[in-house]
């Protein structure tokens, strides 16, 4: 849900919400600013979601590389050209990360980002507006 969450968990889930939604099978990011944890669908296998978290609270929700049946509250699907973004929300603000870009869409005290790849929807990024957008 753009804007509100990701995977069923919202910024500001605590530790333990996040435990109790994802489960405990995820690794720990050792070179990133956050504390970040990683739960892939299958052990080093590179797809499922991510959440980083400054003083016990999530404050940025994420998905790994492009998980399968994963989708917005309007029918976006991982995988859809960058057009259908952007029929679907309307015009986005582009940021630029190297070898991907976003397109953002800001609430109130959050960022919706819709990460492209090769003109296609690669992942999804809900993060408080103060937590880097590029990753």
């Amino acid at each position: 849900m753009p804007g509100s969450s990701l995977g069923g968990l919202r910024l500001g889930a605590t530790k333990a919400q996040v435990e109790a939604a994802w489960g405990r099978a995820y690794g720990r990011c050792r070179g990133c600013a956050a504390e970040t944890w990683y739960f892939n669908y299958y052990a080093f296998q590179p797809k499922g979601a991510g959440v980083s978290f400054r003083d016990g609270r999530a404050v940025a929700l994420f998905t790994l590389w492009q998980p399968a049946d994963w989708h917005t509250t309007k029918g976006l699907e991982l995988g859809e050209s960058v057009a259908r973004v952007t029929a679907v929300y309307g015009p986005l603000t582009r940021r630029e990360c190297g070898s991907y870009y976003l397109l953002e869409l800001p609430q109130d005290a959050s960022v919706t980002s819709f990460v492209v790849v090769y003109e296609r929807l690669f992942g999804f990024l809900l993060r408080r507006k103060s937590e880097p957008g590029c990753r």
